[in-house]
């Protein structure tokens, strides 16, 4: 929240506005998220205590992801949405547990506890084969874990530091990247975009830099087109 006029905006707002894009990126490539979770643990006499706060859990089943897709391939284009970066393996469900940052893309040593990890990924426990507690060891140790999945097909669970940083991979996705791909959706969508009113202020920002005739070089920086 914003306080009175002239005062500087709280730490947790300005995190929000990270958070709130990259789970617009996350959304827009096909992913289901949760947000800015809080894990708690009770210790041994009884006390709730919060561990820490979970940036950002999201969930992608495999296939094409479209924008104003119709019922039949016949009917229109399909427009699809996409990003090498994410690296998405065919018949493999993708979890990521993310740690979204303002400054360089690093981890936060609470997302890695156990507690946390098995609490986050216990909300979609249903879909491994093997006992979350493996998925949970392997993932502390490598940061990324093949299962299988239950019914067949494979998961693919892992960390992912969203920020600043040199290049994107399979554990670290840069913030330019992020933007510089919700931008190119945007433009080259623009007739099936253009009727969505974006509510969430990070989506509607690049959009009214869009209109605006901003433009975005592979620098990062803005132009006044």
């Amino acid at each position: 929240m914003w306080g009175s006029v002239g005062s500087i905006p709280s730490r947790r707002a300005l995190i929000d506005i990270a958070v709130n894009l990259v789970e617009t990126y996350l959304r827009l490539t096909g992913y289901l998220t949760l947000s800015e979770f809080e894990v708690q643990r009770r210790d041994a006499d009884g006390e709730f205590r919060t561990v820490t706060d979970v940036d950002i859990m999201a969930m992608r089943l495999p296939g094409s992801i479209y924008v104003g897709d119709p019922h039949n391939a016949d009917e229109g284009d399909l427009l699809l949405l996409e990003d090498p970066v994410l690296d998405l393996e065919d018949d493999c469900i993708d979890v990521i547990i993310g740690e979204v940052k303002q400054g360089e893309a690093d981890l936060n040593p609470g997302i890695t506890d156990h507690v946390v990890l098995h609490s986050m990924l216990r909300r979609v426990e249903w879909i491994y084969d093997e006992p979350l507690t493996e998925v949970v060891q392997r993932i502390q140790e490598h940061l990324v874990h093949h299962s299988p999945a239950r019914g067949g097909g494979r998961v693919r669970t892992r960390i992912v530091a969203f920020g600043r940083a040199r290049v994107s991979g399979l554990n670290v996705i840069t913030h330019s990247h992020v933007v510089s791909t919700l931008l190119r959706f945007f433009e080259e969508h623009e007739a099936a975009f253009r009727p969505i009113q974006f509510k969430e202020p990070a989506p509607a920002f690049l959009r009214l830099l869009l209109k605006a005739g901003f433009s975005i070089d592979r620098s990062g920086g803005f132009d006044d087109a």
